[in-house]
This record gives C-alpha cells, sequence and structure tokens, in this order.
C-alpha cells in the first residue's frame, strides 16, 4: 500500500492555526501518512510546525492592503509568486487532498488547485466566513463549518457544521485535575481573564484595578493572561495599587499561558473576546462567559460570534466601548450573588459544544483524500 500525502494549511491567527495543528495532529499518528504544512515562515503557524516535527513548505503572502497603492502591487506579486511556489509543491509531492482553515495564508495553495486539480477541503471557524472561505468553496469537495449561521454564505452543497476541532484533552481533562496542576484551591470561584494570545488593552486596563477587591474581599482565585504586549505595564499599576499582589495565593498573572486547556478548565468564570476558537474551547470546559467582542475584528466576526452566544443564552455579554472596572465588576458580583445564574449559563455554553468536531472533520478528510 503506497503512502497518502496531505497538505494542511492555515496561518496568522489562531483562528486559523489550531484547528489546522489539530487535524494534522490526527493524520500524523498514522505512519502512512505523509503530513506537510503550507505557511507563512514569519507567522506562529512556523514555530509551531518546528515544535512538533511538521514538514513545513513556505509561503510568503502577507495580508491584503485594503488602499490601491505601491504596497498593494506587491503584495499582488507575493500572491502570484506564491501561487507558482505551491503549484510547484503540489506536482512535486502529489497530495490526495489539501486541507485548509482560510486565511490569506491558505489561499495560493488553493488558487494553485486550478492548474492542478488537487481535492481539498475547507474549514472555517467564523459565524461570517471569511473571504477566502466564500470565495475558494465552490470548487471544494466539501466545507466544514463551526456555526449553523455561517451556510448562508457557503457556495456548496457539502456543508456540515461540525464545530471546531479541538484537542482530545478538553475531553479527558477534569476541573480537579486541572486546579491541582495549576495549585488552586478546589473550592470556590476560579476567574480566568484572557484576551488572546496577545491580550487585549481595554479588558486589561480595566480588570487590572479590580484584582485587588475580588481577591481580598469576594475571594476569587484569578487567572490573568495579560499577553506578551500588556504585561508590563499591567504589572507596573497593578504594584502601584497592590503593593502586595505578589504574595497573594489567589492570583496567577502570566504573559501567556502554553497550557491554555488547563487554565480554561480549571475555571468557573470565563472573560474573554469572542473568536471563534476561544469560543470552541469555552463551550467544551462546562464555564460561564463573559464575551467582549474586539470591535476591529474583519467583517466585525467577534460581534456577531457574541451575538450568537447571546440569543442562546449562553454568556454575560458586554461592548468594548462599555468596559471599564466598574461595569466589570458590577457583572462579577451579580455572577457571584446568584450560583444558579453561574450554572445556568455553565449548561447553556456546554449545550453548544461540539465534542465530536475532531473526529467528524477526521471522517471527512478521509472522504476527500479518497477522491
Amino acid at each position: 500500500m503506497s503512502k497518502k500525502t496531505f497538505f494542511i494549511t492555515g496561518g496568522g491567527t489562531g483562528g486559523h492555526i489550531y484547528p489546522a495543528i489539530a487535524v494534522a495532529d490526527e493524520l500524523i499518528k498514522n505512519p502512512d501518512y505523509d503530513v506537510y504544512y503550507i505557511g507563512n515562515p514569519y507567522n506562529l503557524e512556523y514555530s509551531i510546525a518546528q515544535q512538533k516535527g511538521y514538514n513545513f513548505l513556505p509561503v510568503y503572502v502577507k495580508g491584503m492592503p485594503r488602499k490601491l497603492s505601491f504596497k498593494f502591487i506587491l503584495w499582488g506579486l507575493q500572491l502570484l509568486y506564491s501561487i507558482l511556489l505551491c503549484t510547484y509543491y503540489l506536482y512535486k509531492y502529489k497530495p490526495n487532498m489539501i486541507f485548509g482553515t482560510g486565511g490569506y495564508v491558505s489561499a495560493p495553495v488553493l488558487m494553485a488547485t486550478m492548474f492542478k486539480r488537487t481535492p481539498y477541503m475547507l474549514h472555517d471557524c467564523d459565524m461570517q466566513p471569511g473571504i477566502v472561505t466564500r470565495k475558494m468553496s465552490g470548487r471544494a469537495k466539501c466545507v466544514s463549518l463551526a456555526f449553523e449561521g455561517a451556510k448562508s454564505y457557503i457556495n456548496n452543497r457539502n456543508c456540515y457544521v461540525n464545530g471546531n476541532p479541538l484537542r482530545p484533552k478538553f475531553k479527558t481533562l477534569t476541573r480537579e485535575e486541572a486546579r491541582k496542576r495549576l495549585n488552586l484551591k478546589q473550592d470556590g470561584l476560579v476567574l480566568c481573564v484572557m484576551g488572546g494570545s496577545q491580550g487585549s488593552r481595554a479588558i486589561d486596563r480595566a480588570f487590572v484595578e479590580i484584582i485587588k477587591e475580588l481577591s481580598q474581599d469576594h475571594k476569587f482565585q484569578i487567572i490573568f493572561q495579560t499577553g506578551q504586549k500588556n504585561y508590563s505595564k499591567i504589572i507596573e499599576r497593578l504594584s502601584k495599587i497592590y503593593k502586595d499582589y505578589d504574595k497573594d495565593r489567589n492570583l496567577l498573572i502570566r504573559p501567556y499561558f502554553d497550557d491554555m486547556i488547563t487554565v480554561i478548565k480549571a475555571s468557573d468564570i470565563v472573560i474573554s473576546r469572542a473568536g471563534s476558537l476561544s469560543l470552541s474551547e469555552i463551550f467544551a470546559s462546562d464555564v460561564a462567559p463573559i464575551l467582549i467582542p474586539y470591535p476591529y475584528a474583519a467583517a466585525d466576526h467577534q460581534r456577531k460570534n457574541a451575538r450568537y452566544v447571546l440569543d442562546n443564552g449562553a454568556c454575560e455579554y458586554l461592548e468594548d466601548a462599555d468596559t471599564d472596572p466598574n461595569s466589570l465588576l458590577k457583572l462579577l458580583l451579580d455572577l457571584k450573588d446568584n450560583p444558579d445564574k453561574i450554572q445556568k449559563l455553565k449548561e447553556k455554553s456546554s449545550k453548544l459544544a461540539k465534542p465530536d468536531a475532531l473526529s467528524d472533520i477526521m471522517e471527512q478528510v478521509e472522504r476527500v483524500s479518497m477522491f
């Protein structure tokens, strides 16, 4: 039996990278499969692929400039070069199929299939799929989506609402074990604050002002991911308003957590942006979400994502412009004083989980590879 070859592509942001990584991780378990990751070597996907020992094929395209300028012409030339490079990859490695997660990184190899008709499958994580997914969906063998509402944007009969593929650890790690790993007490409320890997200036600035009160007066255990860019300023501010913060055993403050699965699974309440992947991880973790969508996301997709969750009664919702210490404190104390409300939010958010997303997507990947 000859080996099968798979191309996995997607990059730039976690919403494109981590679903691709989840699928690549499953494929690479099979010794009869060769897996190649196509991405930009200057993006996060490259370092992850390196850590995992993937075969990596570079493309050098960047996001499309919004205005017609010299940069736009340069981008067009980069895209053309990347399409030609991916055409070469297709003829050299002869993949059985391509799994793409949208975004500008996946565009060149998907467009290269016009020259060598390799079958491909797309996955899009947002309520409103990105332009690459929308434009390339017509020739895809099938399209996987995270949200039912995304179907209306896709020109393909073979659409599956799978949810986002998550690592198996989300199914197996218990809250008790997660808290033990983080040296947290098993009783009491655990609050996680995260604005994504880069953090969120609006959330961070508001939350730092109420950390002392939440910990000392209301006994919250707090896990705070500030993001690399915001960490030093947050610590500088916190040290002024709470001099002994570093001795407070209720606080775990870091710029970034490598193991966000353990962090989210340890929590009761999560304050988060509304990126689709973050939402899928929240749904899989039995937590009560407070969602503050990033207001400048492409096509306003974070607000659309968050509204979907709110319409299902599965979150508390706060606009970025309304996020300040008072609004956050009010929401958190209201939840603390209403444990039944926390439980209802947990139950309703858990109902939005798609625990079989990865296995369902893998079945579809296998079918497409048979074409």
